[in-house]
């Protein structure tokens, strides 16, 4: 298995195919970004044995699934994972010297947030191999991934995909391509809804974190736009935005699109709408 990407996402589906046993090749053309995917699953691997959930030995076992490259030939397998910047540029273009690599079998999954499998299935080879397998973050940790059919996709290849979504732990939720699958489109408003009251002087991000949490949420809408980061979920909502062709529900926020231009990107940046000590 190959995971095309390096990144927070990246790493995280790598480490929780390694941990149930799958060999994978982190394959990014970045090596700084190769060095810190090692280092987050390091970090993670660390709190697995602080809170006893895996051994030393089995901590052993797991890095040694996972090796890291930065030349594109290694980035060969089964089934390719692709978790690389929110653009359709880009994806198409790895994923093109990907699939010339690759044999006509090997199936291609965009861990895609809310881009069209349908349009990437139009510029790859082999369309029926290809569809939306949706993490969430941290990959390592959430159950939930969107096994998405492109209007090319085939039976086999989504049941190929849930199929290792059940083997890595994970719980498959089928849908057809659409603008921001499930979960985006319906999370948006959670989002935009909460940025706009702030906007508006109603609360802060922290009165309203507190009082979603209060009403029995995990996390409120700030901390998880930290969490995720604030220019990949700024991209989500342009991009459904744009699909939905300038639906006013769906309006990117000038309050989140400042956070982006400052490079307030949350967590990862060690400032968002919270400061981080990274």
């Amino acid at each position: 298995m190959v995971v095309a990407g390096a990144g927070t996402m990246g790493s995280g589906i790598a480490l929780s195919a390694a941990q149930c046993g799958k060999e994978v090749v982190i394959y990014d053309i970045a090596e700084v970004g190769l060095e810190n995917a090692k280092k987050a699953i390091g970090k993670n691997l660390d709190y697995l044995i602080k809170k006893e959930k895996i051994t030393a030995e089995q901590r052993t076992t797991i890095e040694n699934l996972i090796s890291y490259s930065s030349s594109v030939d290694k980035a060969t397998g089964d089934i390719i994972v692709e978790a690389i910047v929110e653009k359709m540029e880009a994806k198409v273009s790895l994923l093109t010297k990907l699939a010339a690599l690759n044999s006509a079998s090997t199936i291609i999954a965009s861990n895609t947030s809310s881009l069209s499998i349908n349009t990437l299935q139009e510029a790859l080879p082999h369309p029926q191999r290809v569809a939306g397998m949706h993490f969430f973050n941290p990959a390592n940790i959430m159950k939930l991934v969107e096994v998405v059919r492109g209007k090319n996709t085939s039976t086999e290849t989504i049941n190929i995909i849930a199929a290792l979504c059940i083997e890595m732990k994970k719980v498959p939720v089928h849908c057809t391509d659409s603008p921001g699958f499930i979960v985006n489109r319906v999370a948006r408003h959670f989002y935009l809804e909460a940025l706009q009251l702030v906007e508006d002087g109603t609360c802060t991000p922290e009165q309203a974190d507190a009082a979603i949490e209060n009403a029995g949420f995990k996390m409120g809408p700030f901390k998880l736009m930290d969490l995720i980061g604030m220019d990949i979920n700024l991209a989500v909502s342009q991009s459904l935005y744009d699909a939905y062709n300038g639906a006013i529900r769906f309006k990117p926020s000038a309050l989140q699109a400042a956070k982006v231009a400052a490079g307030e990107l949350g967590k990862k940046t060690g400032k968002g709408f919270y400061p981080y000590n990274n």
